[in-house]
């Protein structure tokens, strides 16, 4: 039997008379209020942990006297999937078993503990006890995913429980549990220019929707208001009343009340509905179009910039014209390329906005609500190793994979079923990783852990990204905690070293996740479909690899690299020649997304980007305010600390830049600025990020909107 007592030791902490007789929730906030010596109390946080496991965990968990008879139990009652641990001869579960707890996990912090046991454990059906701890999640997370691989299981619990891997919320929520959404984050369809296509997105969100996951949704495919129907001028409603739909129906799909469904919609900034889009976010629009909740994103190529920059108005084409004309929907077009062309085509109704008017309301939007992401889609483009184009994004920006359109037949049979896309997402803590006694071997098990939730994601109520998934294997392996890595180290975000650390990790990241598909490919005699197409194949995305050295500029950044083995030009020669003779088994490897509820768990600094403040406020329902203090953060370190806030947009940038040109995907990317900032200053924001190569940005953030709280309701599906 597991001892009780032996439970309550969660996390180590000094002994402090003053805390005697408070509850978690009081000594956790303690964190607000500074010491007599001006100091952040640090301790009293560690106390609140503990604190949360002796008055509330321990309390209302449900003990058994052994592991057998605790899996008898939850298989037996139905919490448990029992073909997941039929896979395993019982000696085994018992040893990995012994080898997770033995690993001495603890919450760093209050509010880690608190979110783990509040959104991730498994409970009773009644809500009412808890079945699970850490160490057993991560233990049935890691044989779900390995699928009776033994090695694998244990290297998963290994990577896990030392807090190296994290998976996505969705795996590590549902992995294992018999009643259970699924594994995936996030889902990306495209709608065609037609009423059963619109009717089949809808429906397909509200079925992907149900089943957990956020979707977006690409618009620019759909005629405009005023445009033809069967030859009839002015029929068309255009995109506002989709967009309705679309957000009647994610309300609707509430995910059993437990949270509203997310959704996000992408249109192009020449599709002739954009000022009306981006009006739909204003604060004082009319409520006939206003959409509260739907997320919204807008494509912008080269050509806008150009346009602005020339002060030229910029031509708006209907995608009806462009579709009938070039024989492809208005979205697998470079409006780049095709620009003058169409300007210049008698065939294509268009009409005109001045460009620098567009980029103005656009900054002004954002200014307002956040709103609108952007993806630059030429620069996504250029970089895309992958046949086909990229037109859209995922509710959080980081997702960037090539799709293909649906047909469908006059029944709503399937004609061809195009490619969509799942989001497999899982990300890695860089300051542990980087703690890692084989760097290499930690990024492979989080691939192979990814590639499983891609095999077993099995949407079959969508068949487009059923399909999608099956034949792309597509993941995103992301990273979190780059500010409290770096903090740690005594390294400045932003600063020379700090650029230059996050250039060589994802460099190296990307060799060792790239080496992983490919023995991948080897193992299984297959490489993603359309890999023969590809720049991997060609080898013509590892020129700038294999043709000059990629190293540590600084001091300080070799240093930090001591431990691990930077890949050398001959190691990609290597490699490159591995890939193109076996291929790779994933067809996407990496995306960065902004991790949430995962960085509390994990003690992690949220994504890539810098904190938003040394001790972050959040809401937690009926709670109320709780106090999250900045990983590895002393009262001996704060001046490394600097919040996003006081860093500035360009800083940001560059290390986002620096990350961007080894990731395949995206990265998410939010700019933070001060309360005196300017609509102006958004603008150069943007156009600094199109300069530096950047692919999206997520959120536009203003301090004084932090100071409310908003800062903390983002997109509750993708930040994982």
């Amino acid at each position: 039997m597991v001892e009780a007592a032996a439970l309550t030791t969660e996390v180590d902490f000094k002994h402090n008379a003053k805390f005697e007789g408070m509850d978690y929730h009081a000594l956790n906030a303690m964190l607000n209020l500074y010491d007599e010596n001006g100091k952040i109390q640090f301790d009293a946080d560690k106390r609140a942990a503990r604190e949360y496991f002796l008055q509330h965990v321990n309390q209302n968990t449900v003990f058994f006297h052994s592991l057998k008879e605790r899996l008898d139990y939850l298989v037996e009652k139905e919490y448990y999937e029992g073909a997941v641990i039929e896979k395993y001869p019982f000696e085994f579960i018992e040893r990995l078993n012994d080898f997770a707890y033995g690993k001495k996990f603890r919450f760093e912090t209050f509010l880690g503990a608190f979110k783990y046991y509040t959104s991730y454990t498994l409970k009773t059906f009644d809500g009412k006890r808890y079945l699970e701890r850490f160490e057993d999640r991560v233990v049935m997370t890691a044989l779900a995913l390995a699928d009776g691989d033994q090695d694998l299981a244990w290297n998963l619990v290994e990577e896990i429980i030392s807090g190296r891997f994290q998976p996505a919320t969705p795996t590590f929520l549902n992995a294992g549990k018999a009643q259970r959404g699924e594994l995936v984050s996030c889902f990306l369809l495209r709608i065609e220019d037609n009423m059963e296509s619109i009717a089949r997105g809808i429906n397909s969100a509200l079925q992907l929707s149900k089943r957990g996951g956020g979707v977006a949704l690409l618009l620019s495919n759909i005629r405009e208001a005023g445009a033809p129907i069967k030859q009839i001028e002015n029929q068309s409603s255009g995109i506002i009343p989709v967009m309705k739909l679309l957000e009647d129906s994610f309300s609707y799909a509430n995910q059993l009340g437990a949270r509203q469904g997310a959704g996000a919609v992408y249109l192009s900034a020449h599709h002739p509905d954009i000022m009306k889009f981006l009006d739909t976010k204003r604060e004082n629009a009319d409520e006939k179009i206003r959409i509260k909740t739907l997320s919204l994103g807008v494509v912008v190529p080269d050509i806008t910039f150009e346009l602005a920059k020339n002060d030229e108005d910029m031509y708006l084409f209907s995608p009806y014209d462009v579709e009938r004309v070039y024989g492809v929907p208005f979205g697998d077009i470079s409006v780049t390329e095709k620009y003058r062309e169409m300007v210049d085509d008698p065939r294509i109704k268009k009409t005109k906005i001045n460009a620098r008017k567009f980029f103005q309301t656009l900054a002004e939007i954002q200014f307002e609500s956040g709103y609108p992401y952007i993806m630059f889609e030429d620069t996504v483009n250029k970089a895309n190793p992958i046949k086909g184009r990229i037109n859209m994004s995922n509710l959080c920006s980081e997702i960037l994979q090539v799709n293909t359109p649906t047909t469908l037949n006059e029944d709503l049979s399937y004609d061809q079923i195009g490619k969509d896309i799942s989001c497999n997402l899982g990300s890695l803590n860089i300051a542990l990783a980087m703690d890692s006694p084989n760097l290499g071997q930690t990024v492979e098990t989080s691939i192979r852990a990814l590639t499983a939730v891609s095999d077993q994601s099995h949407i079959r109520s969508v068949r487009s990204i059923e399909d999608g998934n099956d034949k792309s294997h597509a993941i995103g392996l992301g990273q979190m905690n780059l500010h409290g890595y770096l903090a740690r180290e005594r390294v400045y975000y932003g600063s020379e070293e700090g650029v230059d650390f996050t250039n060589i990790y994802f460099y190296t990241v990307l060799f060792h996740a790239l080496r992983a598909s490919n023995r991948l490919a080897i193992e299984r005699g297959v490489a993603f479909e359309g890999f023969e197409d590809s720049k991997y194949a060609s080898g013509e995305f590892f020129d700038k690899y294999t043709e000059q050295a990629w190293v540590p500029k600084t001091v300080k950044v070799k240093e930090m690299f001591a431990a691990h083995h930077i890949p050398t030009q001959d190691d990609w020669r290597e490699l490159k020649a591995s890939i193109q003779q076996h291929g790779i088994y994933n067809q996407n490897l990496q995306a960065v997304p902004p991790t949430g509820s995962i960085s509390y768990i994990n003690n992690s600094t949220s994504s890539i980007h810098p904190i938003a403040s040394k001790v972050e406020i959040r809401k937690e329902g009926k709670l109320g305010r709780v106090y999250y203090p900045a990983p590895f953060m002393t009262n001996d370190n704060l001046d490394y600390y600097q919040d996003a806030y006081e860093i500035g947009y360009e800083k940001v940038i560059d290390t986002y830049a620096a990350a961007t040109q080894h990731v395949d995907q995206g990265l998410s990317l939010t700019l933070f600025f001060k309360d005196t900032a300017t609509t102006r200053d958004i603008n150069k924001a943007q156009i600094y990020a199109w300069r530096k190569g950047i692919k999206t940005i997520y959120y536009i953030r203003l301090r004084q909107m932090a100071l409310e709280g908003t800062d903390i309701d983002q997109c509750v599906s993708c930040t994982l």
